[in-house]
């Protein structure tokens, strides 16, 4: 089919995009992008303000959005965001594991507790999603987006826990394609870089370094969450139908010298801040 058959307004029509983590940061961008071509919305999260003020945004933007609270490491709860939003929205076409936590801390001190919290919201949480919304996703024929990030390839200085976790999403992504393919079920992940206005940055960026920070990516910039949204919108679209198993990095070109400035820089700052 010609590329102008796909280009449309109504590309995601009565199709559902359920999205953990969707109700800030780049999964809230990521939201938007799908509303602007006309997909339904169900977006899981923690605080019941951010779902609220989340869904209005989006309904603004023409779209129909069921919001769901729930914490991605209990499994019946997501169970029951699913079939919520399948009764409210149909069943899910594309599915975005996107609810992660952070917290920059060299590995010595990153408790048992923190370490584990991470892994279980980022890793188990983005399996219970998957296997959870498996049945509806068999049933579209769907595709799964995993928002993973640099650490995952590459080591950072004091995101031991969050490169255990991301490496883990990649991994899993790449036995589900290689595993639920025969169910039509495409998985990919896509890895940010810095994304301007979102609380990764603010926690990681070091104050006053951002202009530094920006001068060692190749683009000059950080990204938006727009630029991770509509690369979403292509994975989940007839555009990308044959890429499954794939790793997508957003980066701006970040890590194409490796993770050595940035380590440099944070070091730099915390040992600043620490006298």
């Amino acid at each position: 089919m010609l590329l102008n058959s796909y280009f449309a307004k109504d590309l995601f029509q009565n199709k559902t995009v359920f999205i953990t983590g969707g109700s800030s940061g780049i999964n809230l961008g990521i939201a938007r992008n799908f509303a602007a071509v006309g997909a339904n919305l169900a977006i899981v999260g923690r605080s019941q303000d951010k779902l609220d003020a989340a869904s209005a945004e989006l309904r603004a933007l023409g779209a129909k959005v069921s919001a769901h609270s729930a914490d991605v490491r209990d499994y019946p709860a997501l169970e029951a965001a699913l079939a919520s939003a399948r009764e409210a929205l149909g069943p899910v076409h594309t599915l975005i594991c996107g609810a992660a936590g952070n917290f920059p801390a060299p590995a010595e001190q990153i408790s048992p507790n923190g370490f584990k919290a991470v892994v279980d919201i980022d890793l188990l949480g983005s399996f219970n999603t998957c296997r959870a919304a498996f049945e509806q996703l068999k049933a579209t024929q769907g595709n799964i987006i995993f928002i993973s990030a640099g650490m995952a390839f590459l080591p950072y200085a004091f995101q031991a826990h969050v490169g255990a976790a991301k490496a883990g999403i990649d991994n899993l992504m790449r036995n589900l394609a290689l595993e639920w393919g025969r169910f039509g079920i495409r998985c990919n992940s896509i890895a940010p870089g810095p994304i301007e206005g979102t609380e990764g940055v603010r926690r990681l960026v070091p104050e006053g370094s951002a202009d530094l920070l920006k001068r060692m990516i190749p683009l000059g910039r950080f990204g938006t969450s727009d630029d991770i949204g509509q690369l979403s919108v292509f994975l989940a679209s007839p555009l990308a139908s044959y890429i499954t198993g794939a790793l997508i990095v957003a980066d701006g070109g970040q890590n194409l010298p490796g993770s050595g400035a940035w380590t440099q820089l944070i070091a730099a700052e915390l040992k600043k801040a620490n006298g």
